[in-house]
């Protein structure tokens, strides 16, 4: 079982939950392991990904590996809504899922929306 850790100490993801926005957000999700543990982590996260795959407001989903020999892995997850990803995160089924990853694991997931920033990028 995965170890939960925030990735912001004053906005956790279960905050996030509470928002009903109804534009799209991005899960960044950050993942540390024992590098021992890759093979399990990658398993692990393959059989989420194709769960998450299959539910209501799914877009997308990339996983990133820290360059280095960095026991550090990034997923990048596009969701129509916070309430269509809180849908998906809390169904029984998924939690389950949880449990298969490696003990050395530590998460942490949080949700982003974009903005624009004149010159640079568009909301």
């Amino acid at each position: 079982m995965p170890q939960l850790k925030q990735l912001n100490d004053t906005v956790s993801l279960m905050d996030q939950f509470q928002v009903n926005d109804d534009g799209s957000v991005v899960l960044i999700n950050v993942f540390t392991i024992d590098p021992k543990d890759e093979d399990d982590l990658i398993a692990a996260w393959a059989h989420d990904a194709a769960f998450m795959k299959e539910q209501p407001g799914y877009i997308s989903t990339q996983m990133h590996k820290g360059v280095g020999g960095s026991p550090t892995y990034l997923n990048y997850a596009v969701w129509e809504s916070v309430e269509t990803f809180r849908n998906a995160f809390t169904n029984p089924e998924f939690q389950a899922r949880i449990a298969r990853y490696p003990d050395s694991a530590v998460v942490s997931p949080h949700l982003f929306t974009k903005m624009a920033v004149p010159g640079h990028c568009v909301a």
